[in-house]
């Protein structure tokens, strides 16, 4: 009877040898060691960021909060473009849409654009750097580090195994929250004075909360669709939003505007 670490071999194994052939040479997508790495370090980080920080100044970061936030935008902005386009281009369909995994352009340019997604998402680990280093400790939420630890697994097995299909309508309505997302953080790192045109914080956390709606909807309908794309990534994708986003960030909304405003009744 095969051990638990000669199971854990096999399965390792099968990760590497059954992954989409034409992302695999890309950067971090071949073996998911980089990024448990990567999430090992930011878990470290997290537990000793504070502890050095306490008897320590918060850093002045504001003008690499401006420069990286609206960076952020345009990044989000190239990959609204990217998913629009290649999905248009390549006529898919928002209902139920398999993974090409030609090497035509179209099929490229799609998978191109998920590994920018996911490469995205390892870039926006540095929101939490940020705030240890301001010394925003407040903002380490559980909701906070789950949302951005998941994401870097999730998007690390689309682009490893699925890059395009149905994880493109993701992608798309993501970039555009993003978009708007960091648009508000870069115009907020300008200073207090810029805070009598952010009266909209609270619908941003709102359109956040309708993206995962819509794409709890989206994978369910191709859950019970018959359509070829794998009902596991499907069940994944309804467990993350459903269970988890929804109910997170749901909570968040309640607690930041409907119980803070009941207080200041």
């Amino acid at each position: 009877m095969a051990s638990a670490w000669e199971k854990l071999e096999t399965f390792h194994r099968w990760t590497l040898e059954n992954g989409d052939k034409r992302t695999d040479p890309w950067l971090l997508v071949y073996s998911p060691m980089p990024v448990i790495c990567i999430f090992l370090l930011y878990l470290g980080v997290i537990w000793i960021g504070p502890r050095l920080m306490k008897n320590r100044e918060p850093v002045d970061l504001k003008a690499v909060l401006i420069v990286y936030n609206f960076a952020m935008v345009l990044l989000s902005v190239y990959m609204f473009h990217e998913f629009l386009m290649s999905s248009w281009l390549a006529n898919y369909s928002y209902l139920c849409q398999p993974v090409d995994y030609s090497t035509n352009p179209l099929a490229m340019r799609m998978a191109s654009v998920c590994w920018w997604f996911f490469f995205s998402k390892v870039i926006e680990l540095s929101d939490t750097i940020f705030f240890i280093l301001r010394k925003k400790n407040n903002q380490l939420t559980f909701l906070h580090v789950y949302h951005h630890g998941t994401m870097i697994f999730n998007w690390w097995a689309g682009v490893k195994y699925l890059a395009g299909g149905q994880s493109f309508f993701i992608g798309l309505l993501n970039t555009f929250v993003h978009i708007v997302m960091y648009s508000y953080y870069g115009l907020a790192a300008l200073g207090p004075h810029m805070q009598k045109y952010l009266w909209w914080k609270r619908y941003l956390t709102s359109l956040q909360l309708l993206q995962f709606v819509l794409l709890t909807i989206h994978t369910t309908y191709n859950l019970y669709a018959d359509c070829d794309f794998p009902d596991a990534m499907n069940i994944v994708g309804i467990t993350h939003y459903l269970l988890s986003l929804i109910v997170l960030f749901s909570n968040f909304y309640y607690q930041s505007y409907v119980t803070r405003k009941s207080k200041k009744s």
